[in-house]
């Protein structure tokens, strides 16, 4: 399938001719909205999946999109930005009757579509909204898709904001980093609602939207785990919004949009508001060379694909976002729900929508406008606890009272979009299947996010944290073959993961990264009671950058102390003088066989971790002894079993 080529202009005269382009679409939608010409009355759902491309060797992102797709129709499956993920568009289905149902059978043949290829070459695919094992070396440009639009907007992106991009976000655990590309916008996978709306509805019902999106979210949340750390029960949402911001930070206190966002106020009239805002607030990133006309192809009785209008929109991420479309050459207007993530099970997936689109359906007919009853302050506040805390949410509701997600979804919101859904004429089994699934799903309070926590929380603490992110993906990939809704699984078990053969592959998988290390100006006494204290036997020495000088080994001391105990030498030693400088390191991609080689080479009982000369971890000879135990382990059993 052939697309125009998107550039990242950066000849002024090729941008100033996009922008008029742009312009001539927003003004082309305008006239067709007053004539009458978008399609009316007329319902239709559809939906969008992404999916993770995982290695069986460890579980982690397989950068295979190109071999796989291969295999697959190319006007059905589509590349993303990273070479681990894909994705599907399901085409738009009539509202009503079995669509949920259809949703379902859809979803899951095309899953499987994938699966199969993806098997063919000895990989897996897996829904979820973060994939657990993802590395921030697997976020590489290397790694991006070759498409001329991937690399475009990584360019675009980074000369806008001038620096790298700094990702902080806090949850029960802390993460903060700085990344070079686009990039980390590959960690996360959604499966995205469509909703088809007349041009008369459209700014009731994107409002209603907006407004459902909340408790929608917090019953759906899929994605607390981001580089093993816990953050967000929807660290997607915090992620992608920082991963794409063009904004740099600034000494004044000016007001500056976010490229990614919830958006600033309700629309009043018409979808034309957004795409005004969009195209006001935002510098055009990307370009194609245009040659349509959308004002003749009216004229001639045509309708106009408005490709400048839908490249800009899409790179302006809103988490409910408008969109225009033809379809059986009627132009038409939807709603596009990006929030939800991907996974755990299709059922999960359309227990979602079906929730959403009854939410809509339902309160549509009781609140002509909802923002004669709630602020948007109050959406977009409610917006994001349920991304930070899920069920456990304060949702503010249209009475102005403040009540657990968990109390708003099960006494009030529940009833209210089976309501919706009987109004659109739903097969009432379906009305029953799905959001009987949210009900289960609230009452246990086992989200998807939920059971990653607590299958967390109960695995050996001892064991790695690589280890544990393995035996939950290897987990996730079992459970959603089973197609049972994530309520009723079984919490993941460590001995999932595939024990060391596949959690002991790179450095990265093992080495520990809650460092305890010194300045080389200390005193060598810290050094020597941080060891007793924390039991351990290696400091590294940084320097202020966290650049690695050296290392302190508990030799040294031993040797410090034989030569100095003697002699009644008090004086402070600072470590300077004892430390080894220049050590022996890897980095975080380094085998386990190439690190294994080097301690023995070099005979060191340790190896730093560094990349891009910072120390990101350190390896031991101890990280091997359960390698080494479960290697003779299984060696005796196979003896054992051939007497």
């Amino acid at each position: 399938m052939t697309e125009p080529t998107v550039d990242s202009y950066s000849d002024p005269t090729r941008l100033r001719q996009f922008m008029k382009h742009l312009l001539n679409d927003v003004r082309a939608l305008e006239k067709m909205i007053e004539e009458g010409m978008i399609e009316k009355g007329i319902r239709r759902i559809g939906a969008e999946q992404e999916l993770f491309l995982v290695d069986r060797n460890g579980w982690g992102p397989a950068p295979v999109a190109e071999e796989v797709l291969k295999s697959l129709d190319d006007r059905v499956f589509t590349p993303e930005v990273g070479r681990f993920n894909i994705e599907f568009n399901v085409e738009p289905i009539l509202f009503g009757g079995s669509c949920l149902s259809q949703l379902e059978k859809i979803l899951t043949e095309r899953i499987e579509e994938a699966r199969g290829a993806a098997n063919d070459g000895g990989w897996e695919v897996v829904m979820t909204g973060i994939l657990p094992t993802i590395q921030k070396s697997d976020l590489g440009l290397e790694n991006m898709m070759a498409k001329q639009r991937y690399y475009a907007l990584n360019s675009a992106i980074r000369r806008l904001r001038g620096e790298e991009f700094e990702i902080r976000i806090t949850g029960t655990d802390d993460l903060s980093l700085r990344h070079e590309s686009v990039m980390l916008e590959a960690c996360n996978t959604s499966c995205q609602a469509h909703f088809q709306v007349g041009p008369e509805e459209f700014a009731e019902l994107y409002n209603l939207a907006q407004v459902c999106t909340a408790p929608v979210l917090a019953a759906a949340v899929n994605s607390p785990l981001l580089f093993g750390r816990r953050l967000w029960k929807e660290t997607r949402i915090a992620l992608f919004q920082q991963a794409v911001d063009t904004r740099q930070p600034g000494h004044h206190l000016r007001e500056r949009s976010a490229r990614v966002s919830f958006g600033n106020d309700w629309v009043r009239e018409s979808v034309l508001e957004i795409y005004r805002e969009d195209i006001t607030r935002f510098r055009a990133v990307l370009g194609i060379d245009i040659e349509e006309d959308p004002f003749k192809v009216l004229e001639q009785g045509g309708v106009p694909k408005l490709q400048a209008l839908a490249l800009h929109n899409g790179t302006i991420y809103r988490w409910n976002r408008p969109c225009y479309g033809i379809l059986d050459g009627k132009p038409n207007l939807r709603i596009e729900f990006r929030a939800l993530p991907a996974g755990p099970t299709v059922v999960d997936e359309v227990a979602n929508a079906a929730f959403w689109f009854g939410l809509l359906s339902a309160l549509s007919r009781t609140y002509q406008d909802i923002t004669k009853v709630m602020e948007f302050d109050t959406a977009k506040k409610n917006f994001i606890d349920a991304s930070r805390n899920g069920l456990r949410a304060q949702l503010t509701w249209v009475d102005g009272k403040s009540v657990p997600a968990r109390t708003l979804i099960s006494k009030e919101l529940l009833p209210i979009a089976r309501e919706g859904l009987q109004r659109a004429n739903i097969e009432p089994k379906d009305i029953d299947r799905y959001l009987g699934v949210i009900e289960e799903r609230v009452a246990s309070e086992r989200t998807g996010a939920q059971w990653l926590l607590d299958s967390l929380a109960a695995m050996d603490g001892d064991a790695k944290i690589g280890e544990k992110m393995s035996a939950l993906t290897a987990a996730t990939l079992a459970r959603q073959r089973n197609g049972q809704p994530v309520h009723t699984w079984e919490l993941a078990r460590l001995d999932e993961g595939g024990g060391w053969e596949s959690n002991y592959q790179r450095v990265e998988q093992y080495m520990s990264t809650d460092l305890f290390t010194v300045h080389e100006d200390e005193v060598i006494d810290l050094v020597a009671n941080m060891m007793d204290w924390k039991h351990i036997r290696h400091i590294p020495v940084e320097d202020e950058e966290h650049r690695l000088i050296g290392i302190v080994s508990y030799r040294t001391l031993l040797r410090l102390l034989a030569r100095d105990f003697p002699r009644g030498n008090n004086s402070p030693i600072p470590v300077r003088e004892v430390m080894h400088r220049n050590p022996i390191t890897v980095d975080p991609q380094t085998t386990t066989l190439e690190a294994i080689e080097l301690m023995r080479k070099h005979k060191v009982a340790c190896l730093p971790v560094v990349l891009n000369d910072r120390l990101v971890g350190i390896v031991t000879e101890h990280d091997f002894l359960r390698v080494a135990g479960d290697l003779l382990t299984k060696k005796l059993r196979e003896q054992e079993g051939q007497l």
